[in-house]
């Protein structure tokens, strides 16, 4: 049963190991604790049966959220657990009055350009060589109402009408 929480400094050799499992350059689990241990960083937790399986970070700025990651183990992705996970992101984010968010993707991430264009997310601009890896841009995504993206959803687990995105 997928369930969901706030990321605890217990969770750090699970969080490292989906993180070293889905990305080139992952970040350490020194990054993650000094990340999330700034004021106005949230870090959610996807789990299944009490496993890591995925997670999400936010900057909560103000009316604004910047998410600074999104991760789902490989074997955990196409069900669901990614809009799940935004679904949550989006409801606690509004919990702090943010109205507004955005995040960087790569542009060859096309899985995760999907995933954010259903939620509501779109393109604005692009930062040129943003990915010290392979000096991909990072395309740069806003949703500017999460609130009104959720009701076109289905509210509670982002997988509603499908023709909403």
């Amino acid at each position: 049963m997928l369930t969901f929480r706030k990321m605890l400094p217990a969770d750090a050799a699970a969080v490292e190991k989906v993180e070293q499992a889905c990305f080139s350059m992952p970040w350490s689990r020194e990054s993650f604790w000094e990340e999330a241990a700034q004021e106005a960083a949230y870090y959610l937790l996807a789990l299944d049966d009490a496993e890591v399986i995925g997670y999400v970070g936010v900057w909560l700025l103000g009316e604004e959220g910047h998410i600074t990651n999104v991760a789902v183990a490989p074997e955990m992705r196409r069900r669901g657990v990614g809009a799940a996970l935004l679904a949550e992101l989006m409801r606690i984010a509004m919990e702090h009055s943010v109205r507004s968010m955005t995040l960087e993707v790569r542009p060859s991430n096309e899985a995760a350009l999907a995933l954010y264009r259903k939620f509501g997310f779109r393109s604005v601009g692009r930062r040129p060589h943003y990915y010290t890896d392979n000096a991909e841009d990072a395309e740069i995504l806003w949703n500017t109402d999460i609130k009104a993206t959720l009701a076109a959803l289905g509210g509670t687990d982002g997988k509603g009408d499908e023709a909403h995105g």
